[in-house]
């Protein structure tokens, strides 16, 4: 059982998440996890394997769910459901299904070990997932990430990361961010605003500490109303300023961080869009959104899709990706809304 425990790790339960979900993989009802264990170990066995059972099963069951079929399976089959799967799949569905065998938070926090282990490190993905991610979803992936690799993320992060990157990724993971509450503080919005304006544009060279305080402390409702009071003192927006007072990594976490803030599904469709229509369908970035949000925000990411391209995520999905990884992913995806 050693590798599904360590896999699989225990099931957290989101308390005091502040943020509405929109998944599209939902609690499959009539479910029978000795059932699913028996298809895909027949789907396994089958010659050329049978991935469309595979994709069928486990695309549209919850992450717990899917639990429950791995220890099915296990005590079916006596031997361990991921090994075999990863025996089984290769390439892009490979990485899909295996991804969907974590949890949300032990997915981001693989992902974050893989952007920063060995040579280089890859700011990217290292910037996707700590600048979008809410508190608590980044109180979770620290605790996950110890209990997997036996390290702290902040000295991960810290070891390799340098200068104000650093800083503003530290002051993330260190997720002081004040909870939203229902008191609306005009005062602190204005001061904040102002804040962020005379540490910025309004000065020659920029003031990052104050920025990377505002931006890692304060709740996301309090940021939306300090961005919009930004414009009566600044002659460009938050997003502007960005470009105009800091560069590279820094720019692109800021930007990340703002865009997050002000509608993070959106920021997700647009992520999408961009890995698809870039020349070579970046895979990794679309896999890593599709996976790591289904169970969260996918739904609301495919609607921001549409809104803002006039086309749904699934047919764009249909034009840059074939075979089994289409599959995956489309199922995933759900139904057209």
């Amino acid at each position: 059982m050693a590798l599904v425990s360590e896999f699989l790790g225990q099931l957290s339960l989101n308390i005091g998440n502040s943020e509405p979900k929109y998944p599209t993989v939902v609690p499959a009802g009539d479910f029978d996890p000795d059932r699913d264990a028996a298809r895909i170990e027949t789907a396994i066995k089958t010659k050329g394997v049978d991935e469309q059972t595979i994709i069928d099963v486990l695309t549209k069951r919850t992450y717990s769910q899917r639990r429950d079929v791995a220890f099915a399976y296990e005590r079916r089959a006596k031997k361990d459901m991921i090994t075999a799967l990863k025996g089984a799949l290769s390439g892009s569905l490979e990485s899909v299904i295996l991804g969907l065998m974590k949890s949300t938070a032990q997915y981001d926090a693989s992902e974050i070990r893989g952007s920063i282990k060995g040579l280089g490190t890859d700011e990217e993905t290292l910037i996707e997932i700590l600048c979008s991610r809410s508190n608590t979803e980044l109180f979770e992936i620290k605790q996950v990430y110890k209990e997997l690799f036996k390290k702290e993320l902040e000295k991960d992060v810290a070891g390799d990361t340098s200068g104000n990157f650093a800083k503003l990724l530290l002051a993330l993971v260190q997720t002081k961010r004040t909870e939203p509450t229902a008191v609306v503080d005009y005062e602190k919005i204005d001061d904040d605003a102002r804040k962020l304006y005379d540490a910025g544009v309004k000065i020659k060279g920029t003031d990052v500490t104050t920025w990377i305080s505002i931006m890692s402390e304060r709740s996301v409702p309090h940021l939306q109303k300090v961005f919009q009071r930004y414009k009566s003192y600044s002659p460009y927006d938050m997003q502007e300023s960005i470009m105009k007072e800091v560069k590279g990594d820094l720019q692109r976490s800021f930007l990340v961080l703002v865009q997050s803030f002000e509608n993070k599904q959106l920021y997700f469709a647009n992520r999408l869009h961009e890995a698809m229509k870039s020349k070579g369908a970046k895979e990794k970035v679309v896999t890593r959104i599709i996976v790591s949000r289904c169970e969260v925000d996918l739904k609301k990411i495919c609607s921001e899709y549409k809104a803002q391209y006039g086309q749904s995520l699934q047919k764009t999905i249909l034009e840059h990706t074939k075979g089994d990884y289409q599959k995956v992913l489309l199922s995933l995806c759900g139904p057209e809304a």
